[in-house]
């Protein structure tokens, strides 16, 4: 069945001038058959780069194709599932941001790239897991607001002379926020030679016990490069599933089984075929909000 499935998507791809772009938390056969597989700033970059393609299929969550769109107006962009929404994401209104706005009018604001549109029209610059610091030193602000991830903030202001205040207090993945500091422990014991690496997400004791912290991006660099042959990984699960498949030879552990993302996994070969087939659902963003918020996302890419 699947293997006619993918068949089925192949065709389609050539006949709709299509690319897939999915994001590493996917399932196996959503991996399999995309053409781009990534975390946020891979995909980010990817999007930007689509130009010969009419149609864009997002395997992700919805602020990702929302970026998508905002990158590229003028194109179609799909999402298998609307109901693929990122729970974090949520988690900051535009309200809220612009409350925090009139309280530090003199903060530079850093948004991650897991928040809504509305939120980002708001936002100085944006940035990932991946290049987080690197985009709080390029702004000249002395103080930033940061949100919707508290623990990737507290995760920079650990390695910044900057005032890192978020926004919400309390921001998080509920997926990295079940991994604890009890799992790191136990790992050490049952791999006591393996490296163990965890998400800037993961609470911050997490991180602090963890050998190394790390985007998904940053976690493939790593082991791919290293001499080391076992690896306990603390992000969602099916991060392991693309390790696996593109460095063959080495033991990875997860830091915690039930790392799952349910958003994630609403994507099934059935609706992406649907998706291709039908071009829809699709992903729009008002056409002001679309332009305020693509000068956040170029000041990222600029400085990445």
């Amino acid at each position: 069945m699947n293997n006619s499935l993918q068949d089925e998507i192949k065709q389609l791809k050539e006949e709709k001038n299509a690319i897939i772009l999915a994001h590493n938390y996917q399932p196996k056969e959503i991996q399999d058959i995309a053409d781009f597989l990534g975390d946020s700033l891979e995909l980010c970059i990817k999007a930007s780069e689509i130009e010969d393609k009419d149609l864009v299929v997002f395997c992700g969550v919805d602020f990702m194709a929302e970026t998508a769109y905002i990158i590229n107006p003028d194109k179609k962009i799909v999402i298998p599932d609307l109901e693929a929404e990122c729970p974090m994401a949520h988690m900051l209104p535009e309200e809220e941001l612009l409350k925090a706005k009139e309280e530090h009018p003199d903060a530079g604001v850093i948004l991650y790239v897991n928040s809504i549109a509305e939120a980002k029209q708001h936002a100085d610059t944006l940035c990932t897991s991946a290049n987080a610091l690197k985009i709080t030193e390029s702004l000249p602000h002395d103080k930033i607001l940061f949100g919707p991830d508290t623990n990737l903030g507290r995760h920079v202001q650990e390695k910044t002379s900057k005032e890192i205040i978020p926004v919400p207090q309390g921001g998080h993945c509920y997926v990295h926020k079940l991994i604890h500091l009890e799992d790191v422990e136990l790992k050490r014991k049952e791999y006591p030679n393996a490296i163990i690496i965890c998400h800037p997400e993961c609470n911050i004791e997490v991180q602090n016990a963890c050998d190394e912290v790390l985007s998904t991006g940053g976690m493939l660099k790593f082991i791919a490069e290293s001499d080391s042959t076992e690896f306990v990984i603390g992000t969602e699960i099916d991060m392991i599933t693309r390790l696996n498949s593109e460095i063959p030879g080495k033991k990875l552990y997860p830091l915690l089984e039930g790392a799952i993302c349910g958003t994630m996994k609403l994507h099934t070969l059935e609706k992406v075929r649907d998706a291709l087939k039908n071009e829809k659902p699709m992903i729009e963003v008002p056409d002001d909000v679309a332009e305020k918020s693509l000068n956040a996302v170029k000041h990222m890419l600029d400085a990445s």
